[in-house]
C-alpha cells in the first residue's frame, strides 16, 4: 500500500447495510493483518477506511464508530485525539509492551487475532448497521388456552406500525397455527422459522428485516405450513437479538409452556402482557403460567379481557396473580367478522380494540416509561 493512501474495502452485493452510517477506521501497513480484518468487515458487511498511519483529513479519527489499530502503526498513532472505540490489534500473544502501546493511543482494548475474531466481527457488525436504540420489545402469553393472545399481539403490532414505527411481529407459538393466516398473509413471500431454526450466533438485523414477510406496513416472522414446530434457543436468541437491535418495536407472541427456546425469548423482553379472561377457572390456569414466566422475566403485567364474570373484577384477578394491571381489554364488536373478511385485529382504528393498544404504547413509549430498555 502506497503511503497516505486510504483503501476502501469493497461491499458485499447489496451494498452496506448500515446506509449512510460512519465506516469503520483500520490504521495498519501490516498486509496480513490488513486482509484479516478486511475479511471480518466483509463478512459483518462493514465498510472500512483504511490508513497506513493517523489519518490527515479533519475528523477521520474522531468520526469513524470503531478504530482499529494495528501494532505495526501503535507508534504512529500517538498524540492522536482520545476518544472510545479504539483498538489495539496484532497477533502476537506473548507481547508484554503491548499494553503500554495501547495506553500511549488511548485504546480500549487490546485484541489479538484469532481468538477475537468472533468479538470482533460482533462489533463490525454493529458499527455496519449504525447505533440505534434498542427496540421496545413486548411479550403477549395467554392465561389459559384461547385468551386472545395472539389477537392482542397482532393489533399491538398493527397500532405501532400505523404510527409509522418500524415494527415487527415475532410468532414464538409454533402450534398457534401462524400469525401470518391472522393477518392474511399466508401467502406472502418471505422466510419462515424454519429457515432460521439452524441460526448461531449473530444474525444481522437488516437481512432479518429485510427478508420476511411485509404485511400492514410491519415485518412478520411466523411458520410455514410444514412438519416443523421447534427452533432451538439459539436460533430463538440470535433471531430475536437481531430484531431488537433494529429499533423501533418488537412484539412476541408467545406459547403457554416455557420450555429453553421460550425462556430466551422472556429473557429479552422489556415487558410481558399475560391476558387473563374474566372467568375463575382462567385466573386459576393462568397463575400458573405466571409462575413460570416469572422465573425468567422480571415485569410481566395483566391485560384482564372482559367481560368478567359475575363476583369478578380487574381489580380482584390482578390481586389473586400478584401482579400488576395494564387495563381491561373490553370486547370488540364483530372481531370474528372482521378477521374472516381477512382483516387483522387492531385494524379498526377506532375500535377498542386498536384503542386499547394505542394507549398501552403511548405508556410504554413515552420517556421513563418501565417498558424502555
Amino acid at each position: 500500500m502506497e503511503a497516505g493512501r486510504s483503501r476502501r474495502v469493497p461491499q458485499p452485493a447489496g451494498g452496506p447495510r448500515g446506509a449512510g452510517a460512519a465506516r469503520p477506521l483500520i490504521v495498519t501497513e501490516d498486509v496480513e493483518l490488513l486482509d484479516d480484518l478486511l475479511r471480518l468487515c466483509a463478512a459483518a458487511g462493514a465498510e472500512a477506511e483504511v490508513h497506513p498511519t493517523l489519518p490527515q483529513v479533519k475528523g477521520g479519527w474522531e468520526a469513524a464508530p470503531l478504530v482499529l489499530v494495528g501494532d505495526d502503526a501503535a507508534a504512529r498513532c500517538r498524540g492522536a485525539t482520545r476518544r472510545p472505540g479504539v483498538m489495539l490489534v496484532g497477533r502476537d500473544q506473548d507481547d508484554p509492551a503491548v499494553w503500554q502501546r495501547a495506553v500511549e493511543i488511548g485504546a480500549e482494548c487490546v485484541l489479538r487475532l484469532p481468538d477475537a475474531e468472533g468479538w470482533l466481527a460482533d462489533r463490525l457488525a454493529d458499527a455496519a448497521e449504525g447505533a440505534a436504540e434498542h427496540a421496545v420489545t413486548v411479550g403477549v402469553i395467554g392465561g389459559r388456552g384461547g385468551a386472545g393472545a395472539s389477537t392482542l399481539a397482532c393489533a399491538l403490532a398493527i397500532t405501532a406500525a400505523r404510527t409509522g414505527r418500524r415494527t415487527m411481529l415475532v410468532d414464538a407459538d409454533p402450534l398457534g397455527g401462524g400469525l401470518d393466516v391472522l393477518l392474511g398473509g399466508e401467502q406472502a413471500e418471505g422466510r419462515r422459522w424454519p429457515d432460521f431454526a439452524a441460526s448461531k450466533g449473530r444474525v444481522a438485523g437488516t437481512a432479518l428485516e429485510e427478508s420476511l414477510p411485509h404485511l400492514h406496513d410491519l415485518s412478520i416472522l411466523s411458520w410455514d405450513r410444514g412438519d416443523a414446530v421447534t427452533v432451538g434457543p439459539d436460533a430463538m436468541r440470535s433471531v430475536l437479538a437481531a430484531a431488537r437491535r433494529r429499533g423501533g418495536v418488537v412484539v412476541v407472541d408467545l406459547p403457554r409452556r416455557v420450555d429453553e427456546a421460550v425462556a430466551e425469548a422472556l429473557a429479552q423482553l422489556d415487558v410481558g402482557l399475560l391476558v387473563v379472561p374474566g372467568e375463575l377457572r382462567a385466573v386459576a390456569a393462568a397463575e400458573r403460567v405466571s409462575s413460570m414466566a416469572r422465573m425468567v422475566l422480571g415485569d410481566l403485567r395483566v391485560v384482564v379481557r372482559g367481560p368478567c364474570a359475575a363476583g369478578l373484577d380487574a381489580g380482584w384477578i390482578t390481586q389473586a396473580l400478584d401482579l400488576p394491571l395494564v387495563g381491561e381489554l373490553p370486547p370488540e364488536p364483530g372481531l370474528s367478522e372482521l378477521l374472516e373478511a381477512g382483516g387483522p385485529p387492531g385494524s379498526r382504528a377506532r375500535g377498542p380494540l386498536a384503542q386499547f393498544c394505542g394507549a398501552f404504547w403511548e405508556q410504554a413509549l413515552a420517556p421513563g416509561s418501565g417498558a424502555r430498555p
